[in-house]
């Protein structure tokens, strides 16, 4: 898939073009175990793999604390811009199956993970249900989301908040780091 260096990249992959009607969803990753950098690269993986998934771009990796002053180490997260023809729930069961198949644990809300994927926004679309809600209910609040969302989309306007820049200003960044 190519390095990550300390700008946004993106991904270019083998053969023709998938053809399928398709709109820009962003899915935030994060990890804090067993090699976070190895987990978010083998979740991508599988993202680009999966039919009805094209990976267009990928954040570089940021840093931060857990949240709450969870204990455990601290978490990688990366964002990435994909073109899709799943429909909603579609892409959340192939968030939770890339989840499951890394071993993700659900014991401790916010606790450490190997793996975790949210579904920040799809499309422009609004949804709110028991599974899922679009968009993501906390990422406003979420440095480690929003930072990378801004790099590869900065002049986003987010379904019912408003532009992206916006949230961002309003949100204490000493927290993270670019790496």
């Amino acid at each position: 898939m190519g390095t990550r260096g300390q700008r946004a990249y993106e991904i270019v992959s083998g053969g023709a073009p998938r053809d399928f009607n398709s709109l820009l969803a962003f899915i935030g990753l994060g990890s804090n175990l067993d090699n976070p950098r190895n987990q978010i690269d083998q979740a991508l993986l599988v993202l680009d793999q999966a039919s009805g998934v094209e990976l267009i771009q990928v954040s570089s990796f940021y840093r931060s604390k857990p949240l709450l002053d969870m204990p455990g180490p601290d978490y990688l997260n990366i964002v990435c811009k994909i073109n899709t023809s799943l429909d909603a729930l579609e892409l959340l069961d192939l968030c939770q199956h890339i989840e499951n198949k890394q071993h993700r644990v659900r014991d401790v809300r916010w606790g450490s993970r190997t793996i975790d994927l949210d579904i920040l926004l799809y499309g422009d679309e609004v949804h709110q249900t028991e599974r899922l809600t679009i968009p993501h209910s906390e990422m406003i609040n979420r440095s480690f989301v929003l930072l990378p969302l801004y790099e590869i989309e900065p002049a986003l306007e987010l379904p019912i908040i408003g532009p992206l820049k916006r949230c961002l200003e309003q949100l204490e960044l000493s927290d993270i780091d670019k790496i």
